[in-house]
């Protein structure tokens, strides 16, 4: 089954090594939360507010060792008044086994307020 793996942080600058280097941060721990492996992932779309535009965050992704091949679009956010700044999210699209109440989805820095039910349960996501 596929099934999609939440996450999103947020930036201090749009600066493109802060962008890189949070990106970066978001992945791994989504990757390690869920025992994820490169050749299981269908996509990953990844979106950041208007904002955050220094850089493409998917390089953050071919940073990250074995993950050359999995396709990764970016896009921005539509821009919704009052709604959380220099934010970037991210979609996963998984193939597993495991049920989807058991998905770890991953909120970090002030990106926590989006979801707090789930951020919560994610004992790193509190930087």
């Amino acid at each position: 089954m596929i099934r999609g793996i939440r996450g999103a942080t947020t930036v201090e600058q749009n600066e493109e090594t802060e962008i890189i280097a949070a990106t970066k941060q978001l992945l791994v721990e989504m990757i390690e939360s869920n025992n994820i492996q490169p050749e299981d992932v269908a996509s990953v779309f990844i979106s950041v507010t208007k904002d955050v535009f220094a850089a493409f965050p998917a390089k953050a992704l071919r940073e990250i060792e074995g993950w050359t091949y999995v396709p990764v679009m970016c896009m921005q956010e539509i821009p919704v008044p009052d709604s959380l700044e220099k934010c970037i999210r991210i979609m996963m699209h998984v193939e597993t086994a495991v049920p989807q109440e058991e998905i770890r989805h991953i909120y970090l820095n002030h990106a926590t307020v989006l979801r707090p039910d789930l951020a919560g349960s994610n004992e790193s996501n509190q930087k």
